[in-house]
């Protein structure tokens, strides 16, 4: 049994095991090895922006402790719920084959974890390799509750690009409240308007010298001149896409989603929340003499408000040993501000997007599904519900704010999806009647809406055979104004084959569609007034959630779920559930 090997000195909580017994035995250094972690769930008071809060955390944490692992490695993390919340951690972007009950969506595959109960989460990393983060899934307590989960590539098992001089770099995106975020939404579900916006945009907790008093609380990574850097981006933001860019410094692309892609420069790149990215970071090769901003700010499409704001991290070069430098020059050294788009800039959105290919090559080849079994046409959007009873709500003419998929709100259930499925008690839980395609068609992408926006609601789900090949067209429409939205697919990656503005038309769009090397990941967004083509392979039993990583389209429920069959042999079907699995 064994532990992680890399938690840095910063996460002192997370529990370390000496290289000793690995150094005496080398057969174990090539082995996939358990590596425990604890993460226990409680208060910490945190104050950014002149603001002081009681938050929920990890181990006191914030961002929560990092997660560092080989491919093939098993992860045994035990979460403890000593908060009233009740609490789900979701290992994001991990495919938990098998081992559906580990994926961490309350109400979809577990029961959350009340207080004082304990859960522990066991899953092994098969045939993945790269960043991913990991965050809680329930409400918004992601907003305080989230953390990276680095995978590195076996033993002896070369990156497809130069290694870098540093590669475990995490730069996380987050956003912070001065208030409780959980009384954020259910002001919003209460009133049926739309949220209050965040008060900052954070790297890696911390929002930068472009806030009110908060320069103390910046992000800075010292680097060497002449050295190539692996930057691990991640997007653990609630309700905003973003533009990132170090000034003077051109990035390279070398992964998404823990997926490699055919490297590509840029200057700036778009990251959704959910998302994750590789960048390749070519220090220059003497000191320049100069400091450097990495700032990051929203790329905005709908017509809601939003945190009009940038978040500031600094670029800082060491200062070589044989050169003198006084205190106060270095305070004086010039500080270069990268430029940044437009908030509104879909053409480079677009033009970002286009770039991303799969790498494709003999050892990471892109096996994207060449025939389809079932093809589905999903509508993304927002709607409205009527006002409850003698009150008055906030939404559009006096309703309530609503999302849908086919035009169906999801509504949670009181028990776990994953559960009533597995023993057979679906009754009154869910139905397997969710529409493949829009009930009643229309202009999607109109700038003049359907007469009724209102939506239904209701938790449906589709059902699959084991091994069905999947084409999903998710449609975005303009109810309420055309919006980008990032979807998100638990169990799965998924090859992104096409993509496009205006209504998909069934007869011309599948020719242009990309079946060579296509992008492969987890969370693709849905153009502004566009649709996108994907393309995966049922072979992971078990309920998945599909869903828009805004939390404010989740919470109004942009979301719903599929049911992968077993398959016929053993590694084909879902293991039984842990013993202590949490109740509901």
């Amino acid at each position: 049994m064994g532990v992680s090997l890399l938690s840095s000195p910063a996460f002192p909580r997370v529990i370390i095991l000496s290289f000793i017994t690995l150094c005496l035995i080398p057969e174990l250094t090539l082995a996939s090895i358990t590596r425990h972690y604890k993460f226990d769930i409680k208060l910490q008071n945190v104050t950014r922006l002149c603001h002081t809060k009681s938050i929920v955390t990890v181990n006191g944490q914030f961002p929560g402790p990092r997660i560092v692992a080989w491919e093939g490695d098993r992860l045994v993390i035990k979460v403890v719920n000593h908060v009233q919340n009740n609490i789900s951690i979701h290992w994001h972007g991990i495919l938990q084959l098998q081992t559906g009950w580990a994926d961490g969506a309350a109400y979809v595959t577990q029961c959350p974890i009340q207080t004082s109960q304990s859960y522990v989460y066991n899953f092994t990393i098969i045939g993945q390799r790269g960043t991913l983060f990991w965050h809680a899934h329930i409400s918004w307590l992601r907003s305080t509750i989230y953390g990276p989960l680095i995978i590195l590539p076996k033993r002896g098992v070369p990156y497809p690009f130069a290694k870098p001089y540093k590669g475990l770099v995490p730069i996380i995106f987050g956003e912070w409240w001065n208030v409780d975020s959980e009384a954020v939404i259910s002001q919003a579900l209460q009133t049926g308007g739309g949220p209050n916006v965040s008060n900052a945009y954070t790297i890696n907790g911390l929002p930068g010298p472009l806030y009110n008093c908060s320069a103390k609380d910046t992000f800075k990574l010292k680097v060497k001149p002449g050295k190539t850097y692996l930057l691990r981006l991640i997007n653990a933001a609630l309700n905003h896409e973003l533009f990132f860019s170090i000034a003077n410094h051109s990035l390279t692309v070398v992964e998404a989603d823990a997926v490699y892609v055919k490297p590509f420069e840029t200057n700036t790149l778009l990251i959704a929340p959910g998302q994750t990215t590789n960048v390749l970071l070519k220090t220059k090769p003497q000191y320049p003499n100069a400091t450097f901003f990495m700032t990051a700010r929203p790329y905005v499409t709908g017509l809601g408000t939003f945190d009009n704001s940038t978040v500031a991290g600094i670029l800082k070069y060491e200062i070589p040993t044989n050169t003198l430098h006084s205190a106060a020059s270095i305070k004086k050294l010039p500080l270069f501000k990268p430029f940044l788009p437009p908030l509104n800039d879909t053409s480079f959105a677009t033009n970002f997007t286009n770039q991303l290919r799969s790498l494709a090559s003999a050892q990471f080849p892109a096996n994207v599904p060449q025939k389809v079994d079932r093809r589905f046409f999903f509508t993304i959007g927002l709607g409205t519900s009527p006002c409850q009873h003698n009150q008055t709500c906030q939404g559009p003419n006096g309703t309530m704010f609503a999302a849908s998929i086919n035009n169906i709100s999801f509504a949670q259930p009181t028990t776990a999806l994953l559960q009533a499925h597995f023993f057979g008690q679906s009754n009154g839980v869910y139905t397997s009647d969710f529409p493949i395609s829009p009930i009643i068609p229309f202009n999607y992408t109109s700038s003049t809406p359907p007469n009724n926006t209102h939506v239904s609601n209701g938790t449906k789900l589709v059902v699959l055979p084991f091994n069905t090949s999947v084409e999903l067209v998710m449609q975005g429409t303009s109810i309420l104004g055309a919006e980008s939205h990032p979807l998100h697919l638990h169990g799965f990656n998924f090859f992104v084959v096409g993509q496009g503005f205006g209504n998909f038309d069934s007869n011309k769009d599948p020719a242009k569609f990309n079946l060579v090397d296509p992008i492969k990941r987890n969370t693709v967004g849905v153009p502004s007034g566009g649709w996108v083509a994907i393309r995966f392979l049922a072979n992971n039993p078990g309920v998945w959630f599909l869903h828009c990583h805004l939390e404010i389209h989740a919470s109004w429920g942009l979301k719903m779920a599929w049911v992968v069959l077993d398959g016929k042999l053993p590694n084909q079907k879902l293991l039984p559930p842990p013993v202590d699995l949490p109740k509901c």
